[in-house]
């Protein structure tokens, strides 16, 4: 085993973000920290690597696997809390290349090859990280997600209305739609599954995945997952109660699986003068 890479689980400084998976599989434009560490080692040559997961062992094996999404050898190790640095490189130091020595343990907290851009300190840095990965995110191994016009890149099987404005530098997933006179202002990031109303706004925020915004709300400087709402700048949260300003379309399960979402956005575009009560009989029965 040449590289361990150690999983975060949680951090108090950004407890809202792993209230549904571990840190290390929270969306960052459509991947998981994880994924994107498996890609970046694998293309630098590394074939032997450890994944080190305390919390929801089942997310990382589904994930991980036995490496050959990634032409990798992996092994996923169980432990019972987050070890550190020192207590890896003390348990596993005969497994790890001699030459590499502690370089070759690595935490994920942080995107590969940005060390000085801390994740997991403040909603701040996450923000910051994120938008700093914007033009990253598409890798030589992704396919699907392409940067339409310049600085806005989209998802192949996403849907925006010709009527919304699209500001960039933004970020949209797959399978996310947009809806007539939505407004997406510079610095969002709207991950996969997420559906946008007319009328809404977005600017400098983050859109977890699976999250529905309603036509009357107007998200600036925050991160909303769900019901989540949180003002990244201050770190000040809230639980939004009006299902129809912001919710979650479904409950989170890892992997994203195809849903009653892309079904709605095209009757959307069939019947848009029909999608308040459609939306609103949907909501009061998704959990069906």
């Amino acid at each position: 085993m040449r590289t361990l890479l150690i999983c975060p689980g949680e951090r108090d400084a950004v407890a809202a973000l792993s209230q549904h998976v571990p840190l290390a599989h929270v969306p960052v434009l459509g991947q998981t920290l994880l994924e994107y560490w498996l890609s970046s080692l694998a293309i630098q040559g590394t074939k032997d690597i450890g994944v080190l997961a305390h919390a929801r062992q089942d997310l990382a094996l589904d994930l991980v696997g036995n490496g050959e999404r990634w032409g990798i050898n992996a092994k996923l190790i169980d432990e019972s809390r987050e070890l550190t640095s020192a207590e890896a490189l003390l348990k596993y130091a005969p497994e790890l290349d001699a030459v590499a020595g502690g370089d070759s343990i690595i935490v994920l907290d942080h995107l590969p090859g940005h060390p000085e851009l801390p994740l997991f300190s403040s909603y701040q840095h996450w923000f910051a990280g994120l938008r700093q990965w914007i033009p990253l995110a598409v890798t030589v191994d992704r396919v699907g997600t392409n940067e339409t016009r310049p600085g806005i890149w989209m998802g192949s099987h996403s849907h925006v209305s010709p009527l919304a404005q699209i500001c960039p530098p933004c970020w949209i997933g797959q399978h996310v739609f947009i809806g007539d006179r939505a407004i997406i202002g510079p610095g969002s990031i709207i991950e996969d599954g997420s559906f946008i109303e007319p009328g809404a706004e977005l600017a400098e925020s983050w859109v977890g995945p699976d999250t529905f915004v309603g036509q009357f709300a107007r998200i600036r400087s925050s991160l909303a997952w769900g019901g989540a709402l949180i003002n990244w700048p201050t770190g000040s949260a809230a639980q939004v109660a009006d299902r129809f300003l912001l919710c979650a379309l479904r409950q989170p399960r890892g992997k994203r699986t195809p849903s009653w979402l892309a079904r709605l956005s095209d009757i959307y575009a069939r019947n848009k003068g029909e999608v308040g009560v459609l939306w609103k009989q949907l909501l009061l029965h998704k959990e069906g």
